[in-house]
C-alpha cells in the first residue's frame, strides 16, 4: 500500500502547477493534502476511482485538508471533536478495517511565537486523540506537522533554535508523542540521513540552496513497524513550497 502526503500551499495554485499530473504519476492508494486554502464548492477535481473527503476552515483562503482514497473507509471524522481546535479544517480521520489514517495540518506557532501557547494546547489535544484511537487499532497520521524534530531535520539549526517550528517546546511535544507509542517512519529507515527536507522558504533561493526543513511526516503506531517497507521524500517534485512525502507498507 502506498500513501502520499503533500502540503500543496493552495490547491488551486498547485493544480496550475501540475498537481494532477503528480497525483496520477504517484498513483497512491491514499493521498492526503494539507493547506488547501479552499471553501466548499471552489474546486472540483476529477479523480476517477477515488473517494474524496474535505475539511474546510471557517476563515476563507486559509488552512484546510483533504484525503483521496481508492478504498472506501468504514467511517470518517472531521476535526478532534473539540470546538476550540475544529475551526480551521486541520484534521480528517478515515477508519479502515485494520487501521486509521489521519491527515493533519498542525498550527504554526507564527513569528515571535505569538501562537505558541495555542500550539502547545493543540499538541496535547492531538496526542490524546491519537492515543485514544491507538487503543482500538493502529494509527497512521501524516501531514505538515510544523516541527523539525532533530538538528538534522533542518539546514540551519543553530540560527533557528528559538524560531517557530524548532523551539524546545515544539520538539519536546513531538518527542512525547513518539514516546507514547509511535514511529517517525522516515527516521525508521534513515535514522541519520542528513540534507533531505520537505519544505523550503520561497525567500533567499532556499530550495536551490537546499536550505530546508523536514516538517512533513508519516508517523505510525509502533505496532505497524514490521509492516513498513519504505519511506520517501520526493524532493524532485515541485508545485508547492513543500514536496510530497511517501509511506509504503504491507498491510
Amino acid at each position: 500500500m502506498k500513501l502520499i502526503s503533500w502540503n500543496v500551499n493552495g490547491l488551486r495554485a498547485a493544480v496550475k502547477h501540475g498537481f494532477l499530473d503528480v497525483f496520477k504519476e504517484l498513483d497512491a492508494d491514499i493521498f492526503c493534502i494539507q493547506e488547501t486554502k479552499l471553501q466548499e464548492g471552489q474546486i472540483e477535481l476529477e479523480l476517477p476511482h477515488y473517494y474524496q473527503y474535505w475539511n474546510y476552515a471557517e476563515k476563507k483562503g486559509y488552512s484546510g485538508t483533504a484525503i483521496f482514497t481508492k478504498k472506501k473507509p468504514l467511517a470518517v471524522r472531521y476535526g478532534l471533536g473539540i470546538e476550540e481546535h475544529d475551526q480551521e479544517g486541520r484534521i480528517i480521520t478515515l477508519e479502515f478495517e485494520k487501521f486509521y489514517v489521519i491527515t493533519c495540518y498542525t498550527p504554526n506557532s507564527q513569528p515571535k511565537l505569538k501562537r505558541l501557547e495555542y500550539r502547545m494546547a493543540w499538541d496535547d489535544a492531538f496526542r490524546a486523540y491519537i492515543d485514544q484511537l491507538n487503543q482500538h487499532k493502529p494509527v497512521i497520521f501524516c501531514g505538515d506537522l510544523n516541527v523539525a524534530h532533530q538538528e538534522i531535520d533542518l539546514k540551519n539549526d543553530k540560527t533557528n533554535h528559538k524560531n517557530a517550528g524548532f523551539t524546545d517546546e515544539e520538539r519536546n511535544k513531538f518527542t512525547q508523542l513518539l514516546n507514547s507509542g509511535f514511529t517517525d517512519t522516515y527516521r525508521y529507515f534513515y535514522p541519520s540521513k542528513e540534507g533531505v527536507y520537505s519544505w523550503w522558504s520561497y525567500r533567499f533561493n532556499a530550495r536551490a540552496n537546499n536550505a530546508g526543513w523536514r516538517i512533513d511526516y508519516f508517523v505510525s503506531s509502533k505496532a505497524l513497524d514490521q509492516k513498513l517497507t519504505d519511506a520517501q521524500i520526493h524532493t524532485e517534485i515541485f508545485g508547492s513550497d513543500h514536496c510530497p512525502v511517501e509511506l509504503d507498507l504491507d498491510i
